[in-house]
């Protein structure tokens, strides 16, 4: 059987340690396609050059409901003052550049 090919924002799961495996499933498996693309796309693309910080800011992060998330991403809504973080900023601003890059 030949071997599937990978997407770019896909990394090779077998180099990362199973926390990062994990959070990379859970980022990418959201429940909703708006959610597994906005922040599934960012966790792919940067997930194994984390530190346990950032790790710990993104499990938080995945906490959030996808409604809410996909609101505040997409700038349907304003990021609450109680669920703002750096990472929940980061995911936001390439989430914005991203879809600036791609609009025609």
């Amino acid at each position: 059987m030949p071997a599937r090919a990978r997407s770019h924002d896909m990394p090779d799961t077998t180099e990362l340690d199973p926390r990062r495996r994990r959070l990379l499933f859970r980022a990418r498996h959201r429940g909703t396609k708006e959610a597994d693309l906005l922040i599934g796309g960012f966790v792919a693309r940067a997930i194994a050059t984390l530190s346990e910080q950032e790790l710990d800011e993104l499990e938080a992060v995945l906490e959030y409901p996808d409604a809410d998330l996909a609101d505040w991403l997409s700038g349907r809504r304003p990021v609450p003052a109680a669920c703002d973080s750096p990472m929940l900023r980061r995911i936001a601003a390439e989430a914005a550049a991203r879809g600036a890059a791609e609009a025609p």
